[in-house]
């Protein structure tokens, strides 16, 4: 889908391409990618290359346009993993600046509320636009690495009490959302720093918007990192519970095997044809029977005491 704004806010949608204008593009078609490259004349391999998944983040100069691609936080249902990253490229144009992502985010203002679209309205130059995506990017980043934290608590209450495996592949894709964004943000870092140093950007940089996202970026690093050390821990601390529920249950099942096989073994001798002193007596079932359940009481109460149960 390719849309058009007047401003970088996204507040006031154009038919047509203006001087100065916003171009967002989400999940373009073949039939869009084709008048990317030819209305807007953006070059093949630079669309293939922000399509690409597995995109580094980078910045790129030419002559007549320059390009940002950067990492950002989506949500993902793909294999049990909640969350990824995806690039998203900013296409710096003489004429025009343009966004292409593969899916609907919470980084770009479009389709974001009010409150989150006004803090791009007083922006007027496309370096502290890019500024700003860097800090939203933070922002979710953030947000998301909370919601892993609450999903991984969840996980460890199941896992106290498991002997299967499956939250433990829960706790492993959790760890490889962390891996994910650890990787995109460090990069992201990298091109904030490339973006301040480069020469061809002559633009004045907001250096108190620079500073937020570089502190936003990095307050998300940290936390991604502090949760990776937690699960890397908790995954080798929880296979060692799960192995000791399991010695548990088998230890539990081995008792009550012993049990049974008292009054089986009771039941065995007196039921062989041999002559025994209760063979003609009425009581001899009634009394063989409590025989065996006192026996087994008492076999209870034994592990009892040695707190085997």
């Amino acid at each position: 889908m390719i849309t058009i704004f007047k401003t970088f806010g996204g507040y006031v949608e154009i038919p047509e391409m203006e001087k100065g204008c916003w171009i967002n593009v989400i999940q373009p078609t073949q039939a869009e990618i084709l008048r990317l490259s030819e209305e807007f004349k953006l070059p093949s391999d630079t669309i293939n290359d922000i399509l690409d998944a597995d995109e580094r983040p980078r910045v790129e100069f030419d002559d007549d346009w320059s390009l940002v691609i950067m990492r950002i936080p989506v949500e993902s249902s793909n294999n049990g993993v909640p969350f990824h990253t995806i690039p998203l490229g900013i296409y710096l144009a003489e004429d025009f600046t343009l966004t292409l992502c593969l899916q609907n985010n919470e980084i770009l203002p479009t389709s974001q509320p009010l409150s989150v679209r006004e803090q791009y309205r007083q922006i007027t130059d496309v370096v502290n636009f890019i500024l700003r995506l860097f800090l939203r990017s933070g922002s979710v980043y953030l947000k998301y690495l909370k919601q892993i934290n609450h999903m991984t608590s969840q996980i460890e209450q199941d896992l106290e009490k498991s002997i299967k495996n499956r939250e433990l592949n829960k706790l492993l894709k959790m760890e490889k959302c962390l891996v994910y964004f650890i990787t995109s943000i460090k990069a992201n870092e990298i091109v904030l720093a490339k973006l301040r140093n480069a020469k061809k950007i002559t633009t004045e940089i907001n250096e108190d918007l620079f500073e937020d996202a570089l502190i936003e970026n990095k307050q998300a690093l940290e936390m991604a990192q502090i949760y990776s050390d937690i699960q890397s821990g908790m995954m080798d601390a929880f296979a060692s519970v799960i192995s000791n529920n399991l010695n548990v249950v088998m230890k539990q099942l081995t008792l009550i095997s012993i049990i049974l096989m008292i009054p089986t073994l009771i039941a065995s001798v007196f039921g062989m044809n041999v002559p025994n002193f209760m063979e003609n007596s009425n009581w001899a079932l009634p009394l063989i029977i409590l025989f065996s359940l006192g026996l087994s009481i008492l076999g209870v109460a034994i592990f009892r005491k040695r707190q085997w149960f």
